[in-house]
């Protein structure tokens, strides 16, 4: 019997490319990269094969119904640097993951409840040392502004699916959250499609 193939996302070929200069030089030689909401798993396959070979990727995803999707593209990919995906809760207090060195989470904050940013920066801040990074991805809005119409047209999407959903604020809502959980943004990347990806850095 024939399986299924593993779910596929389009983004992740516009975006991976340019995901990957931008990680590729803030991310250490040698421990744990988490990624956070990990969807496919493609973005995974993609970058583990060009770590150092002293870091591992370990790949988590909310659904459970993800997580064999991203196996079947670390599998392809042919990298033994990504573990078996695991299903984490951010807003849970407790991480299946005690430690990491980095971590990395695209296109999550806008398609999910506030408490999902909230759980996100609180669990980063409790697995990050100090200087480590945390890389975030996606559209944000720019002093409470969108930088895009088609940011502002996704934007009333998210919303209309879910009210507690919605493309974020940089300045008034996602920075001063990264400071109460103990991170400052060192650099903003201007990204493909309107998007941005955001270094922040445990302080």
């Amino acid at each position: 019997m024939s399986q299924n193939p593993p779910a596929h996302a389009p983004a992740t070929l516009r975006n991976r490319e340019a995901l990957w200069a931008v990680l590729s030089r803030c991310l250490p030689a040698t421990g744990l990269l988490l990624e956070i909401a990990s969807g496919t798993g493609e973005h995974a396959a993609f970058m583990a094969p060009q770590m150092p070979d002293g870091l591992h990727w370990q790949p988590s995803d909310y659904a459970t119904d993800a997580l064999a999707d991203i196996d079947a593209h670390a599998r392809a990919s042919g990298s033994t640097r990504i573990r078996p995906a695991i299903r984490l809760d951010v807003t849970a207090a407790v991480w299946p993951v005690e430690q990491a060195d980095a971590i990395f989470c695209c296109n999550m904050i806008h398609i999910a409840p506030w408490a999902a940013a909230e759980g996100l920066f609180a669990g980063a801040g409790r697995l990050l040392s100090t200087g480590a990074p945390l890389v975030l991805y996606g559209p944000y809005r720019r002093n409470g502004q969108h930088t895009a119409e088609s940011n502002a047209a996704f934007d009333e999407s998210l919303q209309s699916r879910d009210p507690r959903w919605g493309v974020r604020c940089l300045e008034t809502e996602v920075v001063p959250l990264a400071a109460q959980a103990g991170f400052r943004l060192e650099e903003i990347v201007d990204m493909p499609a309107n998007n941005l990806t955001l270094l922040f850095r445990r302080v």
